[in-house]
């Protein structure tokens, strides 16, 4: 029998049989050189049929304490407390990562043995590294954690598990804080980590969103423009929502975390669908629907077309580059053209009715228009009963809220 690949259990014991025969062949012989190769070829075959199951993480921790001569007390350092290693030892309490790291590195147990997964390796230092900058505390109080309901102190102390299972498919590389391709509109004002963790969630908050199929090039100005007649519906902001949804495009509200200044982004989820999610940093119908303008212009204009998968955006700072003057362009014209807007005429010298009749006339919020005349004339305080201040997160569910 000349050794081949065995793909089958009759192959498997006929190579049996055969390194069997030829057991005893001297090596450098043509026998012994057959015998060699039928033994690895068993090898492989046996290895991928029958694999060898990896000890229990229990039964490995106790074998290595009969080892070392150890007690449970010993194991304090590694777990965390008594309780906990009497909990552990008796099988009523998970390994999390930080006990896994821990014993893996103390008594030299093989972590794919404890993580119960052959080939699994524990996050790099570099990851561990990360997360100790992010907000963990915050995140936990908004419930960014499934299951977790500790304190602030518990969830450091927990940091590399819930983190590990907060990047979910995406990867301990999301935690980077300043991943390529990305464009800030102000990157001065910005902790990076947590905007980091934002990104993740309503990246996260997405993903579990069921959508029809993203069609490339479904979201254009005449779809911006039908978008925007919905703004003069009471409940516009929501039928905006489910109108983009059903277009492919997921609508996400979460709001900012602290020392992030952010208003809004569009984002390109990993399977090339858009996302644009936004904080409602600010209760004004006028500011939701601009911001929303400015998100949809990146889908159109930039998303993915200039290398660039995510914007970040905080609308208080003026655009500064060309990326954002055309968004700001788009957005605006989309949301009134610029034809209407000029032969409008109105100003903060207008009088209210003036601004409600030409709304009604092109079909927006009002909003819009006294959000453009403030805007334009640099002057917040102008038309303030028609901007739609508080309307806004009332109507809409903010996640994490």
């Amino acid at each position: 029998m000349k050794p081949k690949l065995i793909k089958t259990e009759k192959d498997y014991q006929a190579a049996l049989a055969r390194l069997d025969e030829i057991f005893d062949a001297e090596s450098g012989t043509p026998d012994g050189d057959d015998a060699e190769l039928l033994t690895a070829l068993i090898q492989m075959y046996e290895k991928e049929k029958y694999p060898i199951s990896l000890p229990d993480p229990v039964s490995a921790i106790r074998f290595r304490m009969e080892q070392q001569g150890l007690k449970a007390r010993d194991l304090v350092q590694y777990i965390g407390s008594a309780p906990k290693v009497s909990e552990v030892l008796s099988g009523q309490r998970e390994l999390s990562k930080t006990m896994i790291r821990k014993l893996s590195t103390g008594l030299g147990i093989p972590a794919e043995v404890l993580l119960q997964e052959a080939g699994a390796a524990l996050p790099s230092d570099a990851t561990l590294h990360l997360g100790k900058h992010f907000p963990i505390a915050e995140m936990a109080r908004r419930g960014w954690f499934a299951g977790f309901t500790g304190t602030a102190a518990e969830a450091r102390s927990q940091r590399e598990d819930l983190l590990t299972d907060f990047v979910g498919v995406l990867g301990g590389k999301a935690l980077q804080p300043a991943l390529n391709r990305q464009h800030f509109r102000e990157r001065s004002q910005q902790d990076p980590y947590a905007l980091a963790a934002w990104r993740i969630r309503v990246i996260n908050l997405a993903l579990q969103e069921s959508l029809p199929a993203w069609k490339p090039g479904s979201v254009n100005e005449k779809l911006l423009r039908e978008v925007a007649r919905l703004s003069y519906l009471d409940s516009g902001p929501l039928l905006a929502k489910e109108f983009l949804n059903k277009s492919g495009v997921h609508v996400i509200f979460e709001r900012h975390l602290p020392k992030t200044h952010l208003d809004g982004a569009a984002i390109q989820l990993p399977n090339g669908s858009p996302l644009v999610a936004l904080t409602l940093r600010h209760d004004r119908l006028d500011h939701f629907w601009f911001t929303l303008f400015h998100e949809l212009a990146h889908v159109v204009l930039h998303l993915d077309q200039d290398n660039i998968e995510a914007f970040f955006d905080d609308l208080s700072e003026e655009g500064k580059d060309k990326c954002e003057r055309e968004a700001d362009a788009l957005a605006s014209d989309a949301l009134i053209s610029h034809t209407a807007w000029k032969s409008a005429r109105l100003s903060t010298a207008s009088q209210p009715s003036e601004i409600l009749a030409f709304a009604k006339k092109v079909r927006v919020s009002p909003a819009i228009a006294a959000g453009r005349i403030r805007f334009e004339s640099k002057d917040c305080r102008a038309f303030s009963n028609l901007v739609g201040a508080g309307k806004v997160r009332s109507m809409l569910t903010i996640e994490g809220s």
